[in-house]
């Protein structure tokens, strides 16, 4: 009907559908950061970027907690392009959340390998 997955923060049309928008931008926020008490799956996120929904900020239009993995990921394969490797430093001075992310699904993929539930990492990404 509307032509994108992008909830305005007044819906009166379908107001428990904002609500439901904020809850999982706010588990996503959580998922990002790995806190285990984060109720999203990477599986839903997933079936959520296959839309389009917007991961922006609850509650501060056009901010966003953090960028969606794939963007992430584009940078990545942008520093190998330039670099030749993907061993980015942890404190990347000219993007340093690009070298905290890689860290973090470095931190993940481990998890995945022992086969620990509270990995965040899927096949897709690795």
């Amino acid at each position: 009907e509307f032509g994108h997955a992008r909830v305005p923060q007044q819906f009166p049309s379908n107001p428990s559908l904002r609500n439901w928008v904020l809850i999982q931008q706010y588990q996503y926020k959580k998922f990002l950061n790995d806190d285990p008490s984060s109720s999203i799956t990477a599986d839903r996120i997933q079936l959520l970027n296959k839309v389009g929904f917007y991961w922006g900020s609850p509650g501060r239009r056009g901010r966003r907690y953090n960028q969606p993995w794939e963007k992430t990921y584009e940078e990545l394969v942008s520093f190998v392009k330039e670099v030749g490797h993907a061993r980015v430093p942890q404190h990347f001075a000219s993007n340093p959340s690009l070298g905290n992310w890689v860290l973090k699904q470095r931190v993940q993929f481990k998890k995945f390998l022992k086969g620990d539930s509270s990995s965040k990492m899927t096949e897709d990404r690795i």
